[in-house]
């Protein structure tokens, strides 16, 4: 008798499980479908241009005296 409930059990616990992963792949069927023959957009890898500007000096207005004639003449 015990044997005949566990396997009453065994039985209608695995048509409960495999019901249940039925229901499942019928509810979600569009879905996983979409989702493995989804093909991303293909994108260009981005190209930073950058431009790179170094600022001159201003050309001088004026002269300087070099330094080595003001030390001559402070010696």
């Amino acid at each position: 008798m015990f044997a005949l409930i566990a396997a009453l059990v065994f039985i209608g616990s695995f048509l409960l499980a495999a019901g249940t992963i039925l229901g499942m792949l019928l509810a979600y069927h569009d879905k996983m479908v979409a989702a493995l023959t989804f093909a991303p957009i293909p994108q260009e890898a981005p190209v930073y241009r950058m431009r790179i500007s170094r600022r001159r000096a201003a050309p001088a207005t004026h002269k300087a005296a070099p330094a080595f004639r003001t030390a001559a003449l402070a010696a």
